[in-house]
């Protein structure tokens, strides 16, 4: 059974755009083509396909990934072995993250304060001590944080659960677009940027054009912020600055 670059970027859940460029830098390129010229993917294309989608969402670069399923010593079964322990021990701390989430709602609910070791519960070395006083210390007179302060003590948890999981799906975004080799001018990163900066004025607050471009520098200048961030790809803090300082500019033109 072959598919067309459309049926199979269906099934795969990705674009069209996606998968010419995963041809063009020779990661996936088809091995059949139509009487007319088109491209037809075969079962054994797909299957490179799912190895490449799952080293992808465990962080991998794609020339990274190229150079492993171009092996001619790669084994498929081996890789899905590997990959089964790695997506294991990623849904470990996912799954450890969300309980502590879980259990900070319920506590707020409540109106009783949890332990340190309780709140951080899954985030590996982060320290809570860095960033609860300075946070207050540096912004705690600014209006954007008493917007935030004000908005966040209504949220429910069936809230802070639709908030988290937005802003999940953001981060995956940027994540993809890294991932595909879009340049951070790219007009589909322009348009996550978008979403985040109005992601953060509907939830948090709604941040200046001067407030966004120094959040931007705070995730690379501060290696505290850089570390939390690069935790989903390596390298994704400064792609996200970039965008924003390409968004925050062409905004600024526009004034």
């Amino acid at each position: 059974m072959s598919l067309t670059i459309g049926r199979a970027a269906a099934v795969a859940s990705l674009s069209v755009r996606t998968l010419h460029h995963y041809d063009a830098i020779g990661l996936l390129q088809p091995s059949e083509r139509s009487e007319a010229g088109y491209r037809l993917y075969s079962s054994g294309d797909l299957e490179r396909l799912q190895q490449i989608l799952v080293f992808r969402e465990l962080g991998f670069a794609l020339a990274d990934i190229k150079r492993i399923v171009s092996d001619p010593a790669f084994d498929r079964r081996r890789a899905l072995e590997a990959q089964r322990a790695l997506l294991a021990e990623k849904g470990r701390r996912v799954a450890a993250m969300r309980a502590a989430v879980d259990a900070a709602l319920a506590s707020l609910e409540k109106g009783t304060t949890m332990q340190a070791s309780e709140l951080f519960e899954g985030f590996d070395d982060f320290d809570p001590k860095d960033y609860e006083d300075e946070a207050r210390a540096r912004w705690g007179d600014s209006d954007a944080y008493k917007e935030s302060v004000r908005r966040t003590s209504s949220y429910t948890k069936d809230d802070w659960r639709r908030i988290q999981d937005e802003g999940a799906a953001i981060t995956d975004g940027f994540v993809q677009a890294m991932g595909d080799g879009l340049a951070a001018g790219d007009p589909e990163v322009q348009a996550l940027v978008g979403r985040h900066h109005e992601y953060l004025a509907r939830y948090f607050y709604r941040p200046t054009l001067e407030v966004y471009d120094g959040l931007a520098d705070l995730w690379v200048d501060d290696a505290r912020f850089t570390k939390s961030i690069d935790k989903a790809r390596d390298g994704l803090a400064a792609y996200q600055r970039a965008a924003v300082k390409a968004w925050v500019a062409a905004r600024r033109r526009d004034e």
